[in-house]
């Protein structure tokens, strides 16, 4: 490196010219998202959104980002499921609240600029967006050399709902049903474990292998896209007391977010169908129950606390919602019980 080159932004890792010459197919995959209530559509330092007209709104909000499974999309190079899972994740946590979501913004850092790998991403992130129904009104993409191995991705969603809407948790009480919504896989929690056991970091072929019990390769069976609870969910929020996104934690970590103090949340093993890729997770890594259960979400993405009209109202709406279990009275410690008919 010469003299003259040693003091500039591009010797230090950060290429202003290339960031600059993405800004304006940035704003227009942010585009497709919009509708009217997006002002000053062309970017700037803030997006701005309307809210439009509401008797007594609240604001929900989230943030969260993909975890590990972002490495994993990294070994495969497949980067749109990964995008459109960051908003769908943080989607659903605003959606327990029973609020909608209104705009979303994304935060993407990289050790070293890649404009292919950012496009994809970009790609599910509309995607998430327009299935969501929420605008992309802002976003950061930084260039950190020396912070990070590779990148990370991180979103914000901004939802609303009426204060007479929002869901109460304090209503529910024994008697009350457990309806779950089936998860499409792993979804984005647990990946730190899913490596270890597969031993992905070691030997990332195995991500495209076949692997028994599974009808797909390895890895499209972990990158299957985090289900979006909100299209179908959203109008039923009535028939619901309270809900539960199964994130890490699983059952026995999030449940008891929707609980008042005197209850627990009791569930039927076998009365919902746990994707084939649990098990195989279970046997590569010489699982416990315990350990499954504590991490992941075992096929429920969803879990709604309703009364005997609500859970009839809901799975007469929702095709593949079960019935898993009832509130009880609780007793001792645990907030979660598992029994076993």
């Amino acid at each position: 490196m010469s003299t003259s080159q040693v003091g500039t932004y591009e010797a230090a890792g950060v290429s202003l010219d290339a960031m600059d010459g993405l800004k304006d197919r940035i704003k227009a995959f942010a585009a497709l998202t919009h509708g009217p209530e997006v002002l000053d559509g062309g970017g700037g330092f803030a997006g701005m959104f309307a809210m439009g007209k509401y008797a007594d709104p609240v604001l929900v909000a989230s943030t969260d980002g993909v975890g590990t499974k972002l490495k994993v999309a990294a070994q495969l190079g497949h980067f749109e499921g990964v995008g459109q899972d960051l908003v769908t994740l943080n989607v659903n946590d605003i959606l327990t609240k029973g609020a909608r979501p209104l705009f979303f913004l994304d935060y993407m850092s990289f050790t070293a600029f890649d404009e292919h790998r950012l496009e994809m991403l970009m790609r599910g992130i509309v995607w998430g967006c327009r299935e969501a129904g929420c605008a992309l009104i802002g976003g950061e993409t930084a260039q950190l050399p020396g912070v990070y191995s590779d990148f990370d991705l991180a979103g914000f969603v901004v939802g609303v709902a009426e204060r007479d809407q929002l869901l109460n948790p304090n209503v529910v009480m024994p008697g009350d049903r457990l309806i779950g919504i089936p998860s499409s896989g792993v979804h984005t929690n647990g990946f730190s474990l899913v490596r270890r056991v597969f031993n992905l970091d070691e030997n990332p072929s195995a991500l495209f292998q076949p692997w028994p019990g599974l009808e797909r390769n390895l890895g499209d069976e972990l990158m299957v896209r985090h289900r979006g609870y909100c299209p179908m969910l959203a109008p039923h929020l009535g028939s619901i007391k309270a809900l539960s996104h199964i994130t890490g934690g699983g059952l026995p970590g999030k449940m008891p977010a929707s609980l008042p103090a005197g209850v627990a949340a009791e569930f039927r093993r076998g009365s919902w169908d746990t994707p084939p890729i649990f098990d195989a997770i279970q046997k590569a890594g010489n699982v416990s129950d315990e350990e499954m259960y504590r991490v992941f979400n075992m096929g429920l993405g969803m879990v709604a606390v309703c009364d005997e009209g609500g859970a009839t109202a809901l799975m007469s709406g929702i095709s593949d919602a079960v019935d898993v279990g009832r509130i009880v009275e609780r007793q001792g410690e645990a907030r979660v019980k598992f029994r076993g008919d």
